[in-house]
């Protein structure tokens, strides 16, 4: 048997057993956030045809490596609501301001820096 490890090293493919043993599938995601150290879930793929199940942290039991082992059978865990990915975060840029009041601020900051070197 091998030592525990942290949620924090759970990769993609990893084995999700039940708590009897039974083989449940694989890790397809992680959720949390790692530097807060909270551990949420996983997403577990139980097959070709399934949709990929949640399975929230607190019904995760030993996490070896590359083994995650559940508090749960393998009826509770079939039970469990299919995971739906969170949308791709967008990076919103400041919008940028007319060419002219770029310039007026650009010639401000020179002049203020060259009075500044005068005094």
């Amino acid at each position: 048997m091998a030592d525990p490890v942290s949620w924090l090293l759970i990769e993609k493919g990893w084995q999700v057993y039940a708590a009897d043993g039974d083989e449940l599938g694989k890790v397809v995601a992680i959720t949390g956030d790692e530097r807060a150290d909270i551990f949420d879930g996983l997403a577990v793929d139980a097959g070709f045809l399934d949709k990929p199940h949640y399975v929230p942290g607190e019904t995760v039991g030993e996490i070896e490596q590359g083994r995650v082992s559940l508090r749960l059978t393998r009826e509770k865990f079939e039970q469990l609501e299919i995971y739906e990915a969170p949308p791709e975060s967008i990076e919103i840029e400041a919008e940028r301001a007319p060419r002219s009041e770029r310039m007026i601020e650009s010639f401000s900051n020179f002049f203020r820096g060259f009075r500044r070197r005068r005094q």
